[in-house]
């Protein structure tokens, strides 16, 4: 297969961890006989320094030729100014709206050689398995905003057929899985919540009778999350619970370093990153996990490209390291690998 790929490293740490997937994206090139065209593009905060905007318009037209994009990591403290005219989570955002990935998945499962890494009792963690499935370009990140001195307000906005669609995505993946979708919202208190919940219960009633439905309030999704993990399988959220919630669940994997991501459009053209951050303090030391883009990498494969075979292999190779005690720094304190070496040893477990 012939696919090309827009790579954005970004800032911080995401140069780093991106030649990492880069280096698996070849190695899958080589066993399996396809060829990936690799474009690199600027993006975030260095895309503000070079060119004044972090989403330039060279960025944009690569990213829309492109079979998928493959993210680094964006910001950092030097633009983290509220001030700022522009910063790199507003490429963020309108990359997003530009490209219409409005699904955003996140894969959360646990690595039985990571259990004791988690701050969560260990007796929680087996076997977890959740796919946390958000909308990504509406809700309250994209509705109107106004900041003065001594007042401001952010609108939260969804129309009916924005809930629908990432309905959709949720069910057609709980069909694949164990067949249980749990919503999470605020009806008590929230407008756009009741609407949410009134059009995901209509809508899977309608078209999707086999799939189970528990709606969830965001409170007690925060806090079942780290009691009885077990019980969930697929989670449907709006931009804003869908944010924090993943970002909670990551405790459960011992690393957000191993937690990979897809932001998908219709058409199964995606952006696919890492949910950590640029990690401006261990920029340069060779102490970022890869995992987390490397496995989004196999996303991406699975997902855009149809590699399931490809993708597997990454997974299996990724489980392989780690099955042989090779961690980074954020998994093991003591006799901890480089990302190199890391990035290294996943790429050998392929090509082996």
């Amino acid at each position: 297969m012939k696919s090309e790929i827009t790579l954005l490293p970004g800032d911080g740490i995401g140069p780093e961890v991106t030649n990492e997937a880069v280096k698996i994206l070849k190695a899958i090139e080589k066993e399996f006989g396809h060829s990936f065209a690799l474009n690199h593009a600027l993006f975030g905060g260095i895309a503000i320094d070079k060119t004044g905007s972090p989403y330039p318009q060279e960025t944009q037209d690569l990213c829309k030729q492109a079979d998928a994009v493959l993210l680094g990591a964006v910001g950092g403290p030097k633009w983290s100014d509220p001030t700022a005219k522009t910063r790199p989570e507003k490429g963020l955002l309108d990359m997003r709206s530009d490209l219409g990935v409005y699904a955003n998945l996140r894969h959360i499962r646990t690595y039985p050689q990571l259990i004791n890494c988690s701050p969560i009792k260990n007796d929680y963690l087996d076997d977890i398995d959740i796919m946390f499935v958000r909308e990504l370009i509406g809700g309250i990140y994209f509705g109107d905003k106004v900041r003065l001195d001594d007042y401001a307000k952010d609108v939260c906005e969804y129309s009916t057929s924005e809930i629908q669609r990432i309905t959709k995505v949720a069910a057609n993946l709980a069909q694949q899985r164990r067949g249980k979708i749990t919503s999470v919202d605020k009806a008590n208190v929230m407008a756009t919540s009741q609407l949410w919940r009134s059009v995901t219960t209509d809508y899977l009633e309608t078209n999707y009778k086999n799939i189970e439905l528990e709606h969830m309030l965001a409170d007690a999704a925060t806090m079942h999350l780290l009691t009885r993990p077990e019980d969930f399988d697929v989670v449907l959220a709006d931009n804003l619970f869908g944010d924090i919630l993943t970002d909670e669940a990551s405790l459960l994997t011992g690393s957000i370093g191993m937690i990979p991501s897809a932001s998908m459009s219709d058409d199964n053209f995606g952006v696919y990153e890492p949910i950590h951050g640029s990690a401006p303090d261990i920029q340069g030391k060779e102490l970022a996990n890869p995992c987390g883009i490397i496995l989004s990498a196999s996303m991406l494969l699975r997902h855009s490209l149809g590699l399931k075979e490809e993708a597997s292999a990454i997974d299996n190779a990724v489980e392989s390291v780690l099955d042989d005690g090779i961690f980074t720094v954020d998994l093991s304190k003591e006799n901890f690998v480089s990302t190199v070496a890391m990035g290294n040893a996943i790429a050998s477990k392929i090509s082996s």
